[in-house]
């Protein structure tokens, strides 16, 4: 055990890697740098921001405690970290990057690993709530909040176990030959690992999609027009993550078969992966865009703030302009016919 572990706190381990798969360990502050950095930074706070009021809107109403909503919320929960872990990924890096030792590396890119499995199984659970809602299956029972705790609580606990191998063992400390060149402390076999689960795992999530589209189009009018519109919802939310994320995927597959210094593409992965960061800042624009009650829900502090200046400014304000609350979903799910599972519905409440 002593033999595995022995280098995590060797602070030369992290140079010798870069040496090997680095063509230059440039790593000066320049100015273009510290602009990239700073535009970084400042979208990652936007990134927290969203979703931090994304989570808020769903904890403090009600309406929002089901199944969908709650799935949500924990896609929310998982781009709000990749903010904040991206944030740490910026500050560590550069000529920082050559002062750590390895366990604090890990713990660097281990984060941003943990973050993206977390909203690929978000994912993954928000296309079989669907797939549960339609074939109107009580899959939850009378415990449901706290089965779909449990269930939010299990996609976590495999992503951090999936996010923390390297640092439990799984790297390529010592065998430099092995080591990816993205991620040079990374193996190359379980950066292969890692991108073939998480890309069955959307592939599982198409699959799934496809076949709530024909269930969908064989529905009578009254189900099939509220479906249809949820449907383009999270076909949406799904598409901008293949889009955000798949330029990232290919690089990491790329150096998964290239040998040491052979591809030089391999050396500017970092703009692949700060566009795949858009995809945690166009998410919570996406649902709240599509979804009426959780868009007001999300911006009533705003409203709130401004409302308050509006009645310091004139005496004693304007009755009739404050916030009405939302209406519960009670009937809007007896009039879909599916009491176990929410239903958003284009210009009302469509997710």
């Amino acid at each position: 055990m002593g033999g595995l572990y022995s280098e995590y706190l060797n602070p030369e381990k992290v140079l010798e890697h870069y040496n090997y798969t680095k063509e230059t360990l440039d790593m000066q502050e320049t100015t273009s740098r510290k602009v990239a950095s700073a535009f970084i930074i400042i979208l990652c706070c936007a990134i927290v921001v969203e979703n931090l009021l994304v989570l808020i809107a769903v904890a403090r109403n009600s309406k929002f405690h089901s199944a969908m909503y709650l799935f949500l919320g924990n896609l929310a929960a998982s781009d709000l970290l990749a903010g904040v872990a991206f944030v740490a990924n910026t500050l560590l890096s550069g000529h920082v990057t050559l002062s750590l030792t390895p366990v604090q590396w890990f713990a660097r890119e281990g984060s941003a690993f943990i973050t993206l499995s977390a909203s690929v199984f978000s994912l993954l659970a928000i296309a079989i709530e669907r797939q549960v809602a339609l074939a109107k299956v009580k899959l939850y029972g009378s415990d449901k909040s706290c089965r779909m705790l449990m269930l939010i609580g299990a996609s976590w606990l495999i992503s951090l176990i999936l996010g923390g191998l390297p640092i439990l063992g799984w790297n390529c400390l010592n065998q430099l030959e092995a080591c990816s060149t993205v991620l040079p402390l990374y193996a190359k076999h379980y950066v292969l690992c890692v991108v073939t689960i998480f890309s069955v795992i959307l592939l599982a999530i198409v699959a799934l999609y496809v076949r709530i589209y024909f269930v969908v189009r064989s529905s009578h009018a009254d189900v099939a027009g509220p479906q249809t519109a949820l449907l383009k919802t999270v076909t949406i939310v799904l598409g901008v993550f293949i889009i955000c994320w798949l330029p990232a995927f290919s690089i990491l597959l790329l150096d998964s078969t290239c040998p040491v210094r052979a591809c030089p593409v391999l050396y500017k992965a970092h703009y692949f992966f700060a566009f795949a960061t858009l995809n945690s800042l166009l998410n919570p624009v996406i649902y709240t865009w599509r979804s009426r009650d959780l868009r007001r829900e999300v911006l009533r502090p705003l409203q709130c703030w401004r409302r308050g200046k509006g009645v310091t400014g004139r005496r004693g304000g304007n009755p009739g302009h404050r916030l009405l609350p939302l209406r519960s979903s009670s009937s809007l799910e007896r009039g879909m016919h599916m009491p176990t599972s929410p239903t958003f519905l284009e210009g009302n409440t469509v997710v």
